[in-house]
């Protein structure tokens, strides 16, 4: 069971840790309606402005291209002068064209990921992670602002448990962008093997062109998603930002009596 915590002449907690922990929900409280009336705005425009920048705009997928440094090996030449002996025979092994050829060192060195895509994913994950921690802060100071459960004049609650929701599914699609980048990496580092191990099969090293290609145009809508979400966020707090911050209108309560 509980004990009943104490109070100051004030109302403040009484117990230091109870200050401390008022004091984080009092401190992010200011922390999110600066976002809501100053941050947001800012990082819409801010947005915006990266994606009018030839990084992203109007850009050719053929810009994105890198070679990948892995030589295609001399054809084997067949003796076919008649005037020579016959080679001699040799049995076909099944299991070597199956196995590709043996990789022990690449001639030309290792391949490097592509560089202009390197540019733009570290141009993009501080947006991704900017955007996490701002749904996450968004998210805290809603569920501080949700009174505690009565009956009736539950109007304004349910705008805040909406709104709630809607942030939260914000928070989770950001996270999970992080996510789209790792795999990307997976898959090409995969594509270059199968490249090395087949370096004379074109449609392998095509395959990595158009994965670049695909990556690059995953970024650009990464960048236009996290600008999206920030108009929503900011569009739906600021319409219902009285709703969430007095959801109980005190005209309301003494009507019940």
């Amino acid at each position: 069971m509980l004990s009943h915590v104490s109070l100051n002449s004030d109302g403040t907690p009484a117990s230091p840790v109870l200050a401390k922990v008022q004091e984080y929900k009092d401190t992010l409280k200011v922390q999110a309606e600066e976002l809501v009336i100053k941050g947001f705005p800012e990082t819409i425009v801010k947005l915006n402005n990266i994606l009018e920048t030839p990084q992203f705009r109007n850009r050719a997928f053929t810009e994105v291209h890198q070679d990948l440094n892995i030589p295609v090996p001399d054809p084997i030449l067949l003796n076919s002068n008649s005037d020579l002996p016959p080679a001699k025979k040799t049995k076909y092994d099944n299991s070597i064209s199956k196995e590709g050829t043996k990789v022990l060192a690449l001639p030309s060195g290792s391949v490097a990921t592509n560089k202009n895509l390197v540019e733009l994913v570290e141009l993009v994950k501080p947006h991704i992670r900017k955007l996490v921690e701002d749904s996450n802060t968004m998210k805290m100071w809603i569920s501080f602002m949700i009174p505690k459960i009565e009956d009736g004049n539950n109007f304004g609650v349910s705008i805040q448990e909406d709104t709630l929701a809607e942030v939260q599914s914000v928070e989770s699609e950001a996270a999970a962008f992080f996510d789209q980048i790792s795999r990307y990496f997976i898959s090409r580092g995969k594509l270059i093997s199968k490249v090395a191990k087949y370096p004379h099969i074109d449609d392998y090293r095509r395959a990595v062109q158009e994965l670049d290609e695909k990556e690059y145009l995953s970024l650009w809508l990464v960048m236009s998603e996290i600008r999206n979400r920030y108009c929503a966020l900011h569009d739906i707090v600021l319409k219902n930002l009285d709703k969430i911050k007095k959801p109980r209108s005190a005209n309301a309560q003494e009507s019940l009596y």
